[in-house]
């Protein structure tokens, strides 16, 4: 390289902002980029002034200096790696300039094609302009021209024009009455009060010339019919609002009162106003609306006709009201006036529109009532802009609260219906339990499951379908629906409170009638309930504990986005509604179901002669009955709830055959209730046995498992029987009755219960009363009961 390569650095280094500053003024940059450029220079020329010769990035670089320090200061090998390193640097110069010059190519390009083109249209533009310039000087010498030759007779010409001017308003003055009487003929009124009000003030101010009075009287005389004949169309009242409103208006142009012309003009549409209310009302009536009409079909259409007559003149009527009187003297009173006239007319058309909306009882898609709503709302809006008075905002207020009250009436209907629902599924449930199976007893339980199934499936349905015909009150393009007054409390005490929380209480309240007395449908709950559906509810009422209730409050808020700050009622009091309903429904089942059995018990006992009776030779068929009975309800159960925990089962209750009773601890354990041989008073040591034995609670709530329902039948079941012996006398052959019984009771009962103890202290408790009430206490032989319950 022919230059030293500190040298080129430099001179690289020094102009390499150059470009980018003459690139910057051709973009033309920011002020505020211009400063900082400005002040960064200012910096390196700081910068420079304290740089030496040898800084070779300082305008007072010297090669040789630098040269010289490097040889003198540097060994071989960091000059070698000095030389690389500033080869690198004017690589990199290079190849930054010529990045620079490619990517600004095209712009110099387009730059140079620029002037070229600009250079020819200047050119031509010339050219034009030095052909305007010609123009301009003939025009300038014509105009001198014609100013000289007219100048003399200027003035001549100026009143000239000003005395055709004066004899055309003459002209206008004397044909006045005839175009008066023209315009009257063709009843063109308001060209006549315009050609009037244009010449009555310089009528009135040359009246002392007698041409001029004459004129005046003559046109004072016209305008005086046209005024009668505006009053008289004025009260006819048979054209519409805007001709009304015309007459009025002409009526004020002429003079007339302004006060007077308030109380007739709202006086003949108040007229007109009322044939509308009279044809809305026949059409609520049921009655022949406008013209032979029929009455609407529906909500939507009789709000249409409401809105685009009634209002829609009521509308009207304001606007013209206001434009007539309200710029006007007065202006206060007048405007009162119209808001009374208003509040009366509109009070009757809400209650016209409450009745007709108190006949859409129809269930179903709510989209033609809600648009019906939103219309009805938007005019509301709209003649309140119209009539801003305080009057006239208790009105709007009123037909907000119509909306609103409309809106929770329906939430109160599918209340109803979801109400009339249940009822229903409830009344197909009874009918299908008390439908005849062809199928053994016992055997109807696998229907069960699938009512229950059917039955929740069914309200969740229904649930869903009433919240999706209510969401349509809170659609984005309703304008109600936005307003803070319906939408918050609308969704939360409307909709949540109001029909979910409502129908979920009312479904537990309900079910738990069935066993209080007061069932729905009318029945009376408990006698007339089959216990199935007692189960069946129970169950319903659980899963509702469990899981449902708060599916369905989650789907609502997730719906409605509840976002009002009123209270509501939580979930976990709802829960423990269900989970209370569905133990009042189950304890109701195991009485109901006890009482069955203890029915039977009772009358076996009662109609039967113990102390006569013949010597057993088989078990009693009731008893037989009550152990078919309790397999059945263990069925029944089992399809609805879970097995249950039974407490450790002795390996004697476990045999399946009649052993139980053979064993020497069940004898010995026996003996002392009907051994007559005993050495102790049987009455004595049953009262100490009772004193160490647990006490059992019959009526004891039952827990939601199929062990402890069937626990609690038998305990009243043979409690029953406990006490209906305790009532009797029985004979030598009637307590070995007993013993039969009971012996075979207890081989078939303890798999039913969660203590097999329970069963043993029941008929332990049989068996000795029987024998404390016996006239001949001799037991039977254990081997002789086991024979003859093998053979039953």
């Amino acid at each position: 390289m022919s230059a030293p390569p500190g040298g080129r650095a430099s001179a690289s280094a020094a102009g390499r902002p150059r470009p980018r500053g003459m690139l910057k003024l051709y973009y033309g940059l920011p002020e505020k980029e211009k400063e900082e450029e400005g002040a960064a220079k200012e910096q390196e020329a700081a910068a420079a002034l304290q740089a030496g010769p040898t800084d070779i990035n300082g305008p007072r670089f010297d090669p040789e200096a630098f040269l010289t320090k490097l040889r003198r200061e540097c060994p071989l090998s960091q000059l070698m790696d000095c030389e690389t390193d500033m080869v690198k640097q004017i690589r990199a110069l290079d190849s930054d300039m010529q990045t620079l010059v490619y990517e600004n190519y095209n712009k110099f390009i387009s730059a140079t094609d620029t002037i070229r083109k600009m250079k020819n249209d200047f050119k031509k533009m010339e050219d034009e302009m030095d052909c305007l310039a010609a123009n301009m000087a003939v025009i300038t010498e014509f105009s001198a021209s014609i100013s000289s030759t007219l100048q003399d007779q200027h003035e001549q010409i100026t009143k000239l024009s000003g005395v055709h001017a004066l004899l055309r308003k003459l002209q206008f003055l004397f044909e006045l009455p005839s175009r008066l009487t023209k315009c009257l003929e063709l009843e063109a009124f308001g060209q006549a009060v315009r050609y009037h009000s244009k010449a009555r003030s310089v009528l009135h101010q040359y009246r002392h010339m007698p041409s001029f009075r004459g004129i005046q009287d003559d046109c004072n005389k016209i305008m005086a019919g046209l005024a009668l004949q505006l009053r008289q169309r004025f009260r006819e009242g048979g054209s519409g609002a805007k001709d009304l409103a015309e007459c009025v208006e002409l009526l004020l142009l002429l003079g007339e009162p302004a006060e007077e012309l308030c109380a007739e003009f709202l006086s003949q549409a108040g007229v007109r106003l009322e044939e509308e209310l009279a044809s809305l009302e026949a059409e609520v009536d049921g009655g022949v609306g406008d013209a032979g009409a029929p009455p609407p079909s529906d909500i939507l259409e009789f709000t249409d006709r409401g809105c685009s007559r009634f209002v829609g003149n009521l509308c009207l009527v304001a606007a013209s009201y206001q434009a007539l009187f309200a710029s006007r003297e007065g202006a206060p009173t007048a405007r009162r006036q119209l808001a009374t006239f208003v509040d009366g007319l509109l009070s009757r058309y809400f209650a016209l529109v409450e009745r007709r909306l108190r006949r859409e009882t129809g269930l179903g898609d709510n989209s033609l009532l809600v648009r019906a709503l939103d219309r009805f709302h938007r005019r509301l809006q709209a003649l309140a802009q119209l009539v801003p008075e305080s009057s006239l905002a208790a009105a709007e207020a009123e037909g907000s609260e119509i909306v609103a009250r409309a809106a929770r009436e329906r939430t109160g209907q599918y209340l109803q219906a979801l109400r009339g629902f249940f009822g229903e599924c409830l009344t197909d449930v009874r009918q299908a339990l008390a439908a005849p199976l062809p199928r053994p007893l016992g055997k109807e339980g696998p229907g069960l499951a699938e009512l229950l199934a059917s039955l929740s499936a069914a309200l969740l349905n229904q649930v869903k379908a009433v919240l999706s015909y209510v969401h349509l009150f809170t659609a984005k393009d309703i304008t109600f629906a936005s307003q803070p007054y319906f939408k918050g409390p609308f969704c939360s005490q409307g909709v949540r409170e109001g029909l979910v929380v409502a129908f979920l209480r009312s479904l537990c309240q309900t079910a738990v009638g069935f066993c209080e007395g007061g069932a729905a449908g009318g029945e009376r709950g408990g006698g007339c309930t089959p216990p199935a559906l007692l189960l069946l509810l129970s169950r319903l009422c659980l899963d509702y504990e469990a899981s449902t209730i708060s599916y369905i409050l989650t789907l609502t808020d997730e719906q409605f986005l509840v976002q009002d700050h009123s209270p509501v009622t939580p979930v976990t009091a709802l829960c423990a509604e269900a989970r209370e309903a569905a133990q009042k429904l189950l304890n109701h089942y195991v009485k109901v179901q006890g009482l069955v059995v203890s029915q039977m018990l009772r009358k076996s006992v009662e109609t039967r002669d113990w102390v006569a009776t013949i010597e057993p030779r088989n078990v009693r068929a009731v008893m037989k009955r009550v152990v078919e009975d309790a397999t059945a309800i263990d069925v029944q159960v089992g399809l609805l709830y879970e097995e249950g925990v039974r407490k450790a089962q002795s390996s004697d209750s476990s045999k399946r055959t009649f052993s139980v009773y053979s064993s020497s601890r069940q004898q010995s354990r026996y003996a002392p209730s009907y051994t007559p041989s005993a050495p102790m008073d049987t009455n004595l040591l049953s009262n100490i046995q009772k004193l160490f034995s647990e006490r059992i609670d019959i009526f004891s709530p039952v827990e939601f498992n199929k062990v402890s329902v069937l626990t609690g039948i038998l305990k009243i079941s043979l409690k029953t029987f406990l006490e209906c012996v305790r009532l009797r006398t029985f004979g030598r052959f009637g307590l070995q009755q007993i013993q039969v019984d009971c012996y075979y009771l207890q081989l078939y009962l303890w798999r039913f219960v969660s203590d097999e103890n329970l069963v043993h202290f029941l008929l332990d408790e049989i068996v000795g009363s029987a024998a404390h009430r016996c006239l001949d206490p001799v037991p039977m032989e254990q081997s002789v009961i086991e024979v003859i319950c093998e053979r039953g």
